[in-house]
């Protein structure tokens, strides 16, 4: 009996393959490719250029931040009533830290909402 145990293990055990047994890898000529040379920023190539981004209150100076203006701050403010980050908004720090300030000094005074529930 214990040879029959033993052949029908064989038997239902799979074929273990070997290094030798797998196909093997298609090889190219001469190596690797070579990478593809980087044109320029981003490294596309392509014939978009990005914009530098610039702060829209050191381009124009008539703009104030002022926190008794609710229609200006409400640009740097999401549908969450969350201050956009700089980085989103392309101010710079300077500007960006009187915008944070205008906007918290606002809520205080009930002329922006903290949270989307408290504009109805």
């Amino acid at each position: 009996m214990s040879e029959e145990n033993t052949v029908k293990k064989e038997a239902a055990a799979p074929a273990a393959r070997t290094a030798d047994s797998r196909p093997a890898r298609p090889t190219r000529e001469g190596g690797r490719p070579e990478r593809p040379q980087r044109r320029g920023p981003g490294g596309r190539g392509g014939k978009f250029q990005r914009r530098r981004k610039f702060c829209k209150f050191c381009a124009d100076t008539s703009l104030n931040i002022d926190h008794k203006d609710p229609v200006l701050l409400g640009q740097f403010i999401s549908e969450r009533s969350k201050i956009i980050p700089s980085r989103v908004t392309s101010t710079c720090a300077k500007h960006q830290r009187q915008l944070t300030t205008a906007i918290k000094r606002a809520r205080v005074l009930a002329l922006l909402s903290f949270t989307p529930l408290h504009n109805k």
